[in-house]
């Protein structure tokens, strides 16, 4: 058990020595400061800006900024469906594999386009190396730009005074991809490629086997670079089948290390870089604090559910629950990877979430309930958290009678009708889409299950859970390649995407408008531990009515079931 908490107390120390300069520096990239890289890339990205006729100078409000957010996304989306349509017919796919169904095409598109990497296949067996790698990869990094873009958007708002405007969607669209996630990837896709995670374009390979002589295809592909912006760009989509369980795609306890640090490492680095942004790095402690203690107590309960509830042979408990999970990283490094895959919206997994623990299992999926706020994903997390910030300032401001201010901002009515958008729409697009799954026929809904009673309809709340979280992530119990699913949870994914960041867009541009109230005594402080208490407190507040009830018929009533 000491080994246990050495691990995660090591990756929590490293995590908060990295996010520190890297916050810093992402800071100085989307405020136009010099860098270290500006010798290197700022030929580059003034070619794209004139490519592009982009005008670097030029500034948007919420507004045109929000449709320039769209209609990105929906010509992304346009090119990526086309692509899973029509693979069989284009280049880079050795192994012809055919096109994809529509419904399928539709899925995978808006689970890629939306940073939710949601798989309802397996890539190996589906997808081209095309389709991998000008689809899925590309959009691992213009979807992540996206999130952190709308964030400084948000932050922008905070800071800028009577203006109304909050930036340029395509400069921050273009910053962010080349000065943070490339340069990042190519770091962390060298270091997997040193410890023999695969990056290939030949066929797959045919080996015969040593005991049965049989002939086994191993797949292959350019894994790697899929990998290193999967993980930090928090999308989670494996390029193999089982993810990062597959001995190809994670293949070391270092590499295992350094992909679930990449998944953090941003989201983290977001909360020092708010503080500079709004220049008071106070503010962005007190957030960091709020997600890391969320986080360290859902990976406290994760890991003592499963190494504790471990089975029992003639009557011997055995340390340790490694049902469903690799004896390379054991215990502590599955129960680790869990609860970082599912308070950011990654969505990975080293270890198959279906054979967690009643509790285990509960505590990843009320992580994502929560609105994967705890961290969360790149960029999309910081300003999930931002408007729980609002609305803890918001309730204090009622129960004193005094209109509430956050960051020198008046909180008013509109800004609220946005931040109940940013936090809501997650939760009731969740609990609605478990609903009517659960209303089909009884005979169509247990066919796509592996089981029955609470742990089956976990199986379905949580695929829910993880379309409405935007994180990806599966109980791997439940059938979700069917023509209901990929269409229900598409569209959810689509929704809980796009509607809370046009909401924190609209919410920018207000808060851009406002003047800025100095602090007085009245003035509630945002940055000390009370603070941070009421803040953890109202996001556990907003999951624990959203979502107690459905836990209950689920990994609660499994729990107790198995006691008995």
């Amino acid at each position: 058990m000491s080994g246990l908490v050495l691990q995660d107390i090591f990756y929590v120390v490293v995590l908060i020595a990295l996010a520190i300069p890297l916050g810093s520096y992402i800071y100085k990239v989307m405020s136009g400061k010099k860098t270290f890289m500006n010798k290197v890339l700022s030929p580059v990205e003034r070619g794209i800006y004139k490519v592009m006729r982009i005008d670097q100078q030029e500034e948007m409000g919420g507004k045109r900024y929000a449709k320039a957010v769209i209609a990105f996304s929906a010509f992304g989306f346009l090119f990526l469906f086309l692509l899973h349509l029509l693979q069989g017919v284009l280049p880079l796919n050795p192994e012809h594999l055919p096109g994809t169904s529509a419904d399928l095409a539709y899925n995978t598109t808006a689970s890629f386009v939306t940073n939710t990497n949601w798989q309802a296949y397996s890539g190996e067996t589906t997808l081209s190396y095309l389709t991998q790698m000008l689809g899925l990869t590309v959009q691992n990094f213009v979807s992540a730009a996206v999130g952190i873009a709308v964030l400084f958007a948000l932050l922008r708002g905070f800071v800028r005074r009577e203006s109304g405007k909050i930036g340029n969607f395509w400069v921050d669209l273009v910053k962010s991809t080349l000065y943070i996630l490339i340069p990042l990837s190519l770091i962390v896709a060298l270091v997997l490629v040193s410890q023999g995670v695969v990056q290939t374009l030949s066929p797959y390979h045919d080996v015969t086997m040593l005991q049965t002589g049989e002939t086994q295809t191993i797949a292959v592909g350019p894994a790697a670079s899929q990998i290193a912006i999967k993980q930090l760009g928090t999308n989670g989509g494996g390029f193999f089948g089982v993810n990062s369980a597959h001995p190809l795609e994670n293949t070391t306890p270092l590499s295992n290390m350094v992909e679930v640090l990449s998944i953090f490492l941003i989201p983290a680095a977001l909360c020092f870089s708010f503080g500079k942004a709004v220049k008071d790095k106070k503010q962005g402690r007190a957030v960091f604090a709020a997600m890391l203690i969320l986080f360290v107590v859902a990976l406290v309960g994760i890991t003592v559910s499963e190494q504790v509830a471990g089975p029992q042979f003639d009557g011997v408990a055995i340390s340790g629950s490694m049902e469903g999970k690799e004896t390379r990283f054991g215990v502590g490094g599955s129960s680790l990877w869990a609860a970082v895959t599912t308070s950011a919206s990654n969505g990975s997994v080293n270890a198959m979430h279906d054979s967690l623990t009643p509790l285990g299992g509960m505590i990843t999926m009320f992580l994502m309930q929560l609105g994967e706020v705890v961290f969360g994903g790149v960029g999309c997390g910081l300003y999930g958290m931002l408007a729980f910030a609002i609305l803890a300032v918001f309730i204090a401001g009622l129960m004193v009678g005094r209109t509430p201010e956050y960051l020198g901002k008046k909180i008013q009515a509109y800004d609220m009708k946005m931040v109940c958008l940013v936090i809501l729409v997650p939760p009731l697009c969740c609990l609605l889409g478990t609903a009517l799954t659960t209303m089909l026929p009884v005979e169509t809904v247990t066919s796509w299950m592996t089981n029955t009673g609470p742990h089956g309809f976990s199986e379905i709340l949580y695929a829910y859970s993880s379309g409405a979280g935007n994180n990806g992530s599966a109980f791997a119990g439940y059938n979700a390649n069917t023509v209901w699913s990929n269409l229900t949870i598409g569209t959810i994914m689509l929704i809980v995407r796009f509607v809370p960041m046009i909401a924190t867009i609209f919410l920018a541009g207000n808060l851009s408008k406002k003047k800025h109230i100095p602090a007085s005594d009245g003035t509630l402080s945002t940055s000390n531990g009370l603070f941070v208490g009421m803040l953890i407190a109202v996001v556990l507040l907003v999951g624990a009515l959203s979502f107690l009830p459905a836990l209950a018929l689920g990994p609660i009533a499994e729990f107790f079931t198995t006691l008995g």
